[in-house]
């Protein structure tokens, strides 16, 4: 079963315009960022298109797709396309280094559904750079520009490519006192409350070998290991490759003995190891932002599957997720350990056999 979302309304739309021939696509060839995979990639010739994408599954489901990852990032392009984030100063930044990679006289390209901020986003470019095209279809907006140094507002320019770079975050409550983050990955700019909820229920007997799936910039890792100095070993599993540049340096700062290793990597696949504990707050949306619970479904199940017998799984997530179901049909024992502010943080045990 596919966990990636089936139908890709801003991937239709960010085509159209070669559809309709507005634009042609070039001979020389295209970069995607924040690339995905899905049909209409494959209904017309895209020859020369490399890509980059930092997210596990979506890099996964391209290269199995046939796509070409990019590999030389001073490589100027004539076509430069792009699926715009959700957070503002990640999708800033992203116009930035898009015009960054584009040669003179070449076409950014984006496309962003209505209720993503489709608006928003197309006067940024405006603003950046000026605007040369916009079409609207599939409840998105398609929007492009070509690069002309003399419109592009250099000041802005320059403010909008740090906009993005990892950032000292306070944060008292940590050991260090703070963590490093930035824009664009999950509470990027806070302590996340459900993860903190279940942080205060950890216990503080655990050792062993443990993993954290979907580790974030580490929180939840950095007061699991505070609070559990017995640990020998710890796993941090992130998809989002930005998360997990920020995770390594987050881990380093406590000073912990626990052998650590960072693995970006996909978890709905299955994990290869095994582990005496593991600690997750779970995803529940994918790019369109719609509940996805079968992400969390499928988080409980590859935990279990990797659980030693005995092993013990520490979950938080919505209330309103049905989780129970997937719990009760891999685990011995279920104990709510704490339900506040719309969370619920759970403990699971594996049976002995």
């Amino acid at each position: 079963m596919s966990l990636r979302p089936t139908t890709d309304v801003a991937l239709q739309a960010l085509m159209l315009p070669f559809v309709t021939e507005a634009l042609a696509w070039p001979g020389s060839g295209a970069l995607f960022l924040h690339a995905r995979d899905g049909w209409p990639l494959h209904a017309r010739a895209t020859p020369g298109l490399v890509v980059e994408q930092g997210l596990k599954p979506e890099a996964d489901a391209l290269e199995r797709a046939g796509f070409v990852p990019s590999t030389d990032p001073s490589k100027l392009y004539p076509l430069v396309l792009l699926l715009p984030p959700r957070q503002r100063e990640e999708l800033r930044a992203l116009f930035a280094q898009a015009l960054d990679r584009c040669e003179e006289g070449g076409v950014v390209l984006a496309s962003v559904a209505n209720d993503a901020g489709a608006k928003s986003a197309e006067a940024d470019l405006r603003r950046l750079a000026g605007l040369d095209g916009s079409l609207s279809k599939h409840h998105c907006r398609v929007f492009w520009t070509r690069k002309q140094t003399g419109r592009i507002d250099a000041d802005l320019l320059a403010q909008w490519r740090t906009l993005d770079v990892p950032r000292r975050i306070a944060a008292p409550q940590l050991p260090q006192g703070g963590f490093l983050s930035r824009p664009g990955v999950f509470a990027w700019d806070r302590i996340d409350p459900a993860s903190a909820l279940l942080a205060a229920q950890l216990p503080a007997d655990l050792d062993g070998h443990g993993a954290d799936l979907g580790a974030g910039w580490g929180y939840l890792a950095i007061e699991l290991l505070r609070r559990n100095p017995r640990v020998q070993a710890l796993d941090l599993y992130e998809a989002q490759a930005r998360a997990l540049e920020l995770v390594r340096t987050n881990l380093a700062d406590t000073g912990t003995s626990a052998t650590l290793e960072f693995l970006w990597h996909d978890v709905t696949v299955g994990l290869a190891r095994r582990y005496d504990f593991i600690v997750t707050n779970p995803p529940f949306h994918a790019h369109d932002r719609a509940d996805r619970p079968e992400l969390g479904q499928r988080f409980i199940e590859v935990a279990a599957q990797a659980l030693r017998p005995g092993g013990r799984l520490f979950l938080v997530a919505n209330r309103h997720l049905p989780y129970e179901h997937a719990l009760s049909a891999h685990f011995a024992q279920i104990r709510v350990l704490a339900q506040q502010g719309g969370f619920k943080a759970i403990e699971a045990l594996r049976s002995m056999r």
